[in-house]
């Protein structure tokens, strides 16, 4: 039996969110993964969640995406551990929608201006 298809976050691990970072300081995107590890181990949340090294949106991080087979591609900025559960949040509605798109006005308000850009998901490029 294969497992459901559940929304990808991917954060960027190394992004020091548009700031120099002190010498042995952990970076911010560092930080948002853990606490997004954390939530989702704490509330069984349905994301897979993913890292991945620099995706040069360095003046507008923490970044991340948020993609699903079928869905847009989000491209997201702006972010900070702090918005973690509310990152969760939109990952549901995300999956929950049949293109992955998901209006302002229903994101967490906190996350309203995080949508960096968007790609159509592969079968667009067909």
């Amino acid at each position: 039996m294969s497992e459901p298809c559940r929304p990808r976050l991917i954060v960027c691990t190394t992004c020091k969110a548009g700031r120099p970072l002190a010498e042995g300081e952990t970076p911010p995107g560092a930080h948002l993964h853990a606490a997004l590890a954390g939530l989702i181990a704490e509330a069984g949340a349905t994301v897979e969640l993913r890292e991945v090294a620099c995706m040069a949106n360095c003046e507008r991080g923490c970044s991340a995406a948020l993609a699903m087979p079928g869905k847009w591609t989000f491209f997201l900025g702006h972010l900070a551990p702090n918005l973690a559960a509310d990152l969760l949040a939109y990952a549901a509605a995300y999956a929950a929608h049949a293109t992955g798109t998901v209006m302002p006005s229903r994101r967490p308000a906190s996350l309203r201006n995080v949508v960096i850009g968007r790609v159509p998901h592969l079968e667009y490029a067909a």
